[in-house]
């Protein structure tokens, strides 16, 4: 069963889904000018490009050659549909040291809009290894606020469908619910999580839709048992309005998942739509105008055949009719989509709400394997500035069952996708919380490259630590100044400081190169870290670390359940207890002569590191 849904999964995830013979042209971005003073600075296994940026522009896409005439092709990284980055500096680790490389920029309007000039090209050669250790360095300036730390991953976590919040026994023996609400409860108490956005919420297991003598019959029991139980874990529910209950489907036969999720367009639209307006009103009249803090998100992924049957016109009628529903209970709640993947119909939504009327009070979107695009441009064309910008799902890669979901590499790329998210998006749900997941089939060994934040039995995989290391992050950000080989992108740090002068500090080494996804020594650097404008004399300082050797779970498995799917009892045990993030090196307490405290260390790629002074 499990191997004919990843089957069936592969041969459809590609395809887009289709317009009707009738549509309207699509909506035409601008165009953009190409980037000025595009920079190419190499360095040991890596070269930075540096551009000015570009009014207008979500993106920017990076193209290399051979040869200065071309042919240029985009820098690998991330999904195929989604190659522009959001905002320079960007580094490139996929080059081949010692041979010489051209370059070229080009801003982007929309994510697929990559017919645009771009900058005249410049050389650079990626280095080999050198005589010594390569260096960045990074300083911290205590006494410059350059704002509130902004908090992306607080306002949504994604997680598989909620219902499964009412499982039994489970992969390794598991208590599939019981462990699946401690993860929710676990995200909200340590990361600070807000609000949980899933798959699902009208499947049949829940009994919300059937019919009866031809005439619809709601039961909301089973909705409410779920939300429920979320509410009480101190979290809100994000209403991802879908997939089709069986009886008011069109095309019952149109399924997605191990669990069969119906991705149907409705028999009967006005019976949809009356089925939204009676969901949105029990949710309303059982719990009240917190609902209003909730969002309604109109289905998702509609962009890919394999999450919706119809044709893009049956979306946009779907939307129309779902946001009015929506509203015709309460003006106040908030709905929004497209929940499209790889950063597509923004523009086609956006496009059609302004001749329609339809509200839009969220624009919501998904990508994987890159940082979100600046999708601030692109709601001001449409006439909306300041529209809430909510990434409904990221990650660091979009296959199941990928290795990378259990590696140190995808910390690292977290973190660095998080800090690039700050200031200019309003969400950004990393897609998932755990590891009890059923998409294609439940988890058949511990780290099997599950989506979760969180392994089976709840174990903080290394990206639940470099979230949790932001999460530490003080009330205020300071400035931070970068230099030395692949610093500012690669390697890079945020700072921040509270009221009792304290000083915390995130850094990183991470690149979006999957390939090098085990590590690379061409890309290990030292770091010297220096603080400054610090008030006090002495400073406790603690240096925290995640890298293959520290706080990796990958690590602790392998010495001591190598050739097992599953722990047992004493095996589960012993990872608990290694289930923390370890000290680099003893805390130790250190002076700051005119308010400085610096320090140097190795930092390989891929690694993070949590570094704290607190006044003495």
């Amino acid at each position: 069963m499990n191997q004919d849904v990843r089957v069936d999964w592969e041969a459809r995830i590609g395809r887009q889904t289709r317009e009707a013979a009738s549509h309207a042209p699509a909506y035409q971005p601008p165009a953009l000018a190409a980037p000025q003073g595009l920079r190419a600075t190499a360095g040991r296994g890596q070269v930075t490009l540096d551009w000015q940026p570009v009014e207008g522009a979500v993106g920017y896409l990076v193209r290399r050659a051979d040869a200065p005439e071309g042919p240029y092709r985009p820098v690998e990284i991330g999904e195929p549909l989604v190659r522009p980055v959001p905002h320079p500096p960007f580094t490139d680790t996929t080059g081949v040291p010692g041979r010489p490389a051209w370059y070229r920029v080009a801003a982007v309007a929309a994510v697929d809009n990559h017919d645009q000039p771009a900058s005249e090209p410049v050389l650079a050669t990626p280095a080999g290894h050198g005589t010594g250790p390569a260096w960045c360095r990074l300083a911290v300036d205590a006494s410059t606020v350059i704002g509130p730390v902004h908090r992306p991953w607080q306002p949504i976590i994604g997680a598989e469908h909620l219902s499964q919040i009412n499982y039994g026994t489970g992969p390794g023996g598991r208590h599939i619910g019981e462990e699946f609400a401690t993860a929710l409860r676990m995200a909200h108490e340590e990361l600070g999580v807000r609000a949980v956005r899933a798959h699902a919420i009208l499947h049949d297991e829940l009994g919300v839709y059937r019919e009866v003598a031809g005439r619809p019959v709601y039961d909301f029991s089973g909705i409410d048992r779920v939300y429920d139980r979320v509410l009480a874990l101190g979290l809100r529910p994000i209403v991802e309005i879908g997939f089709m209950p069986r009886a008011l489907a069109r095309d019952p036969s149109k399924t997605v998942f191990a669990y069969q999720a119906i991705i149907s367009p409705p028999k009967d639209w006005d019976r949809w739509a009356d089925l939204v307006a009676a969901l949105t009103r029990h949710l309303v009249d059982r719990y009240g105008t917190q609902v209003r803090d909730w969002g309604f998100e109109v289905w998702n992924e509609p962009n890919l055949e394999v999450f919706w049957a119809g044709t893009t016109e049956e979306y946009l009628r779907l939307y129309d009719l779902t946001a009015q529903a929506v509203k015709s209970v309460d003006s106040a709640l908030p709905v929004g989509g497209p929940a499209s993947a790889a950063v597509g119909w923004l523009d086609t939504l956006l496009d059609h709400a302004g001749r329609s009327g339809a509200p839009v009070d969220f624009l919501s979107t998904h990508t994987y394997g890159n940082a979100p695009l600046d999708l601030r441009p692109l709601v001001a064309r449409h006439g909306r500035p300041g529209l809430p910008l909510w990434w409904t799902e990221w990650g660091a890669h979009a296959g199941h069952f990928h290795r990378v979901h259990d590696s140190v590499w995808s910390a690292a790329y977290l973190v660095r996708g998080m800090v690039s998210a700050m200031g200019r998006v309003d969400a950004l749900a990393y897609w998932t919380v755990s590891d009890h997941f059923h998409e294609l089939g439940r988890p058949e060994s511990l780290l099997h490259g599950g989506f979760g934040l969180l392994s089976v039995g709840n174990l903080r995989k290394p990206r639940w630590w470099g979230l949790w290391m932001l999460e530490q992050l003080r009330e205020q950000r300071l400035a931070v100044e970068a230099a030395g080989d692949g610093a500012g992108d690669m390697v890079g740090a945020i700072g921040s400081h509270g009221a009792d002068g304290g000083v915390t500090i995130v850094v990183w080494n991470g690149t979006v190169d999957v390939t090098k996804a085990d590590g690379e020594p061409l890309l290990d650097r030292w770091v010297e870290l220096a603080v400054t404008g610090l008030p006090g004399r002495r400073y406790r300082l603690r240096h925290r670390r995640l890298d293959q050797s520290h706080s990796n779970l990958n690590r602790a498995w392998q010495e001591l359940g190598a050739g097992r799917d599953w722990p047992d009892e004493a095996g589960w045990a012993a990872l608990r207890q290694a289930d923390e993030l370890v000290d680099f090196e003893p805390v130790s307490t250190v002076p700051a002569p005119d308010g400085t405290v610096s320090l140097t260390f190795p930092l390989p790629m891929p690694a993070v590191s949590l570094v704290e002074l607190i006044p003495d």
